[in-house]
């Protein structure tokens, strides 16, 4: 993979897909940081020392892998609205994600139920094809996280396999490469 890629800038009907910037480090500590946004993803909100390393893995992946996460942000205000990307963690998981993108998403309390989530995780997934050589990606997901197991679902993901996430039981989904 080439080093030192920006994110592109992607577009939908309502949404710009941006990378991030050292700027909105406040908007998404915030985001982690609610309970309700982070109930069933981590179970405990973020400190802001975890949002800033998270934010810093965010453009790295960017740089070393030429994948990562944008922020979501509405095209009309330009209000940050969540996050959303492909990354390469290295999770103790089972099964084995290695190999494959994680996709993922998450999204500010007040931007939730209103369709954002299933058009910007489309866009991605739309790039993702076009740019990246992999055969698949792969998502992960608390059982009960029943809102982003629909986007999921809606946005091409299938084979659900029940599976371990450290100690955790976890819902694996995965996607084939769609190929224009």
């Amino acid at each position: 993979m080439p080093n030192h890629i920006l994110a592109p800038i992607l577009g939908t009907d309502r949404l710009i897909l941006r990378g991030h910037r050292t700027s909105d480090f406040d908007d998404s500590a915030s985001m982690w940081a609610d309970p309700e946004v982070v109930a069933l993803i981590s179970g405990e909100p973020s400190t802001e020392e975890q949002s800033w390393t998270r934010l810093l893995s965010y453009t790295g992946h960017w740089s070393h892998l030429g994948f990562g996460y944008w922020v979501v942000e509405c095209k009309k205000t330009g209000v940050f609205l969540g996050e959303v990307g492909f990354a390469n963690h290295r999770r103790d998981t089972a099964p084995s994600l290695d190999g494959n993108p994680e996709a993922g998403w998450v999204f500010k309390a007040g931007a939730q139920g209103k369709g954002y989530a299933t058009e910007a995780v489309t866009r991605m997934l739309e790039w993702a094809d076009e740019w990246l050589e992999f055969d698949q990606t792969s998502c992960i997901f608390d059982p009960e996280h029943s809102n982003s197991i629909r986007v999921a679902e809606k946005t091409g993901f299938s084979n659900k396999i029940m599976g371990t996430y450290s100690t955790l039981e976890t819902l694996f989904m995965r996607r084939a490469r769609q190929f224009r």
